[in-house]
This record gives C-alpha cells, sequence and structure tokens, in this order.
C-alpha cells in the first residue's frame, strides 16, 4: 500500500463528485445532457516483473462520458421553443463558427435572426418568396416581416342547391289570337294556377274543332282535348289556365305564350336566388361579386353575375339539371356549351388602378337541384388580399410557418438537424454547445424526420436528462469513495510512524 493509490483515488473521487455535482447543478437547464465519470487503473511499468504479481499504482479518470438519453418534453406554447424528440441537434453559428445544442429556447433578433440567450444563430433551410424551401445548404434562419403579396382571383367555385320546387320566373302569359277569328270569342284573361310547373314555359294553342270543343296542343309535343264552355278555365299543362268568353266558331285559335320577366338585380321577383363572394383584385383590393339564378324551365336555369349588384349584371350562362336533379351541362351566354364543363367565364371592371377588367370563372360543378331549400354548401375564391406576419409555428418537419393577417400561411424556413456517429466524441464548451471533432465524424445535416434525424415539437423544450435521485445515491457512493481513500492515505500514514519508531 502507497500513497501513489491513496492519492490517485482521492483526485478520482474528487472528479467524479465534480461531475455528480454538475448534473445536479444543471438539473432544470433546459436539453442539457449528464455526464459520467469512468475510471481505468493504472499498472507500473516492470518487464521483469511476471503478469500475475502486478500491483496497481492507482486510478485515473479515463473520460466524461455524455448520456444522451431523451429528456422529458415539457409545453410551454412559446413559438419560438422548440425540443428535439429522437436524434440530432440543433446548428448553431457564431459569426460563421458552427456548434451544435439541444437547448431549443430561441427568440429574435432585431433583425429577425431566430437566436439562442447568447446571440448565436440557428441555422436551417431558406424559403423563397414563394414559400419553397432550399435544401442545398443551411444559413441562419431569419423571419421575414414584409407584408405577403396579394393574389387577384380567377377562380369561384361554388356548391350550391338549386331548389326544384322553386317558381318560373314568368309574369303573366301573353294570349294572341291567330288569323281572323269568325266567332265572337273573347280573352278573360291568362292566370299561373301553379307557379313551380315547368309546363308554364311552353307555348300553348287552343284550337276550336267546333263550337263546343277545342284541343290544346303545346309546344313540348302535348295535345289534349276538351268541352269549351264560355267563362270556365281552359287548362293549359299543369300550372296555367285561360278563361275565355263569347262563342267560337271552328278553326278560331289563341295562342298562349310564356312572358319571361326581364332581369333585375335591384328586383327580387326577377330572379329565384341570389348569393354573392368577396373577390380580390391584382391590387389587394376587395369587391363583391353577386351571382343570381334565375329558373326558366324545368331543370334550366339562367346564371348572372356582377359586381356589386350595379347594372349592368349580365347572364353569363344556363345550368342544365336532369329528372335525378343532377347538374348535366352548362351553356354560354349565347347557348353554345361552355369551354370548361360547368364553369363559366364573364369579368368585372375594376377602378382601382388595378388590372381591369378582371377575368373570373365560375365553376358550379357538384350543384344540384333537389327539392329542398335554395342554399349554398360551398363557396370559394382563389385570391386574398395583402397580409402581415401575424403568428409563426414550428412543425415537427421543422418546417417554420408564417400566419398572415388575410387567413395565410407561407413557409419561411425549416429547421436543420444534425447528427453524428459518435456523439460522445463531441466536446462539450459549455452554455449547452458542443462541437465536432474527428472523433465524433462530421455533422450528418437533414431535415428533421429524416433516416435517424428526430422530430421537433414547436411550442415546447426539452428537459435536463439529469435523474436527481440517482444522482443523490451517486453523490454518497463518491462521498464514500472519497472517504476510503483517505483512510489508505492515513494507514500509510501509520505504518510510515511504525516504521520510525523502531
Amino acid at each position: 500500500m502507497g500513497y501513489q493509490q491513496g492519492l490517485s483515488g482521492l483526485a478520482g473521487a474528487s472528479s467524479d463528485l465534480d461531475v455528480i455535482g454538475n448534473n445536479i447543478a444543471n438539473a432544470n437547464t433546459v436539453g442539457f445532457k449528464q455526464g459520467a465519470a469512468q475510471f481505468a487503473d493504472m499498472y507500473a511499468n516492470s518487464v521483469a516483473t511476471a503478469v500475475n504479481n502486478q500491483i496497481g499504482i492507482g486510478t485515473r479518470m479515463s473520460e466524461v462520458e455524455q448520456n444522451f438519453s431523451q429528456g422529458t418534453i415539457t409545453n410551454d406554447d412559446i413559438a419560438l421553443h422548440v425540443a428535439i424528440n429522437g436524434n440530432g441537434f440543433f446548428q448553431m453559428s457564431n459569426n460563421g463558427s458552427v456548434t451544435y445544442s439541444r437547448n431549443g429556447v430561441f427568440q429574435l433578433d432585431k433583425n429577425g435572426y431566430i437566436v439562442n440567450a447568447d446571440g448565436l444563430k440557428l441555422m436551417g433551410y431558406a424559403a423563397n418568396a414563394n414559400g419553397v424551401v432550399n435544401t442545398a445548404g443551411t444559413v441562419p434562419l431569419q423571419v421575414p416581416t414584409a407584408n405577403i403579396p396579394p393574389t387577384a382571383t380567377k377562380g369561384i367555385t361554388a356548391g350550391l342547391n338549386l331548389n326544384a320546387q322553386d317558381k318560373l320566373a314568368l309574369g303573366t302569359p301573353t294570349a294572341t289570337f291567330a288569323g281572323t277569328n269568325t266567332g265572337t270569342l273573347t280573352n278573360n284573361g291568362v292566370s299561373i294556377t301553379d307557379g313551380t310547373q315547368g309546363t308554364n314555359a311552353n307555348t300553348y294553342t287552343v284550337t276550336f274543332t267546333s263550337p263546343t270543343a277545342y284541343t290544346v296542343t303545346g309546344s313540348d309535343g302535348s295535345s289534349v282535348t276538351g268541352t269549351y264552355s264560355a267563362n270556365s278555365p281552359i287548362k293549359l299543362g299543369n300550372g296555367e289556365t285561360i278563361t275565355l268568353a263569347g262563342t267560337p266558331a271552328t278553326g278560331d285559335a289563341v295562342t298562349v305564350t310564356p312572358t319571361p320577366l326581364a332581369f333585375d338585380p335591384n328586383n327580387s321577383a326577377t330572379y329565384t336566388y341570389s348569393t354573392s363572394v368577396p373577390v380580390y383584385d391584382s391590387l389587394g383590393g376587395k369587391q363583391q361579386v353577386d351571382m343570381y339564378f334565375v329558373k326558366t324551365a324545368a331543370g334550366s336555369w339562367d346564371v348572372y353575375a356582377g359586381k356589386d349588384g350595379s347594372v349592368p349584371t349580365t347572364k353569363i350562362g344556363t345550368a342544365k339539371f336532369d329528372t335525378s336533379g343532377n347538374l348535366v351541362s352548362t351553356l354560354d351566354a349565347s347557348g353554345n356549351p361552355t369551354s370548361t364543363l360547368f364553369a363559366f367565364n364573364f369579368s368585372i371592371p375594376n377602378s382601382d388602378g388595378s388590372a381591369t377588367p378582371q377575368g373570373l370563372t365560375l365553376n358550379i360543378a357538384g350543384t344540384t337541384q333537389f327539392g329542398s331549400k335554395d342554399g349554398v354548401n360551398s363557396l370559394t375564391q382563389d385570391g386574398f388580399a395583402a397580409g402581415q406576419l401575424t403568428s409563426f409555428s414550428v412543425g415537427a418537419d421543422g418546417i417554420i410557418t408564417g400566419n398572415y393577417s388575410n387567413n395565410q400561411t407561407a413557409a419561411l424556413g425549416q429547421v436543420a438537424l444534425a447528427t453524428f456517429a459518435n456523439q460522445n466524441g463531441l466536446i462539450n464548451l459549455g452554455n449547452n454547445e458542443f462541437q465536432a471533432t474527428a472523433a465524433s465524424g462530421v455533422a450528418v445535416i437533414a431535415a428533421p424526420g429524416s433516416t435517424n434525424h428526430g422530430v421537433l415539437q414547436g411550442g415546447a423544450t426539452e428537459n435536463s436528462n439529469v435523474d436527481l435521485t440517482s444522482e443523490l445515491v451517486n453523490l454518497i457512493t463518491a462521498q464514500r469513495d472519497y472517504q476510503a481513500n483517505a483512510q489508505t492515505i492515513k494507514t500509510q500514514q501509520a505504518v510510515d510512524q511504525t516504521l520510525i519508531n523502531l
């Protein structure tokens, strides 16, 4: 037994106490990874000494091994607090010098860069003005504060139900006597008895085959006969009648034609249903486009559109439905099939200096004609005004998403993660920072969620992985080690004193 073994043991126990004390001190340090002192024994070199007779000359601390196990993740809902769940380190830049950290407590500096408490800049992939991320190389991430530019509306998509039982937009039908009537017939009036009937759109001719008999033929090919009685209504289709007085002669005839109402956006009697949607011009100016639907026949609706209910609001086409209420075809304002099925092209004027006229497309695919209330199932448009950045968030894949005042979102960049073949080869620089070495291997930079790279959790931090209970037990053990090694020196001292006293 000698002093050297005891002294080395005291030094080792003291180093162990230092490591344990450092772990305990950093129990609340965000992203801290606890260390463990590892020791190796020492032997004196002697060529003549047999291997099985060697006596050790003490111990030495071979390394402080970092434990990179996952720490508990705590939510705090702070946008720029980011936790790594799994492998990887944040890449930080200190004026070009790169370090690595697990501490995800970040903030914005005065220039919009994402930095930690020491001012080191977080590295990642930059995004262009269109939100496209460039993964060619990492750069310090900067959150742009400029407004997102407006986008002019080009398309409107409407999913509606147009009530099959709505009335046709028709006025009182017109009765015209054909040729020279030799009898004494007079028209006492045409009445619409059921405005919902599609037959009201037909033209009817009442032809007398005798003074007491007539035939009613419709433009839809229908034909019925009846017995004439003055001042008794003659039924025309399913929804209208004509009343005649006087005595007809054989061959007398009267034609009844429908009277469409002239469309007027300011007169609700001239259209069946209307709705509106805001659209945006090339400067982000907001206008309202009003859309009107006029039932003209069974399964046939004329469609009108215009700006803010102003005149002229023009007819942009016709929508046709089958007997099951499904939209089957669309015609343009000229009566020709639309260039795109179920879509109408039209334009509106602008007066704020933006591009004018502004071309728009109304797509009504999915619109139905069922016997239920008129209404909107969905109504969207693809433009938006300029917007200011109001908040941002970090996704699991590291994408920093900006939220703007115009309800738009855009990718502002992407946080990158670094992994190493040998994490314990990193040099601990303090301040929760590590530096790569030849022993650690080169950093493998990739997006979160890639092979062997963890994912991120925004609005959260990773706690220290120090287990206080275990460290307090280790502290007691290290204290006993120190006391035991001190006792070794004390015993050697007593031996020496015995020799001196001989």
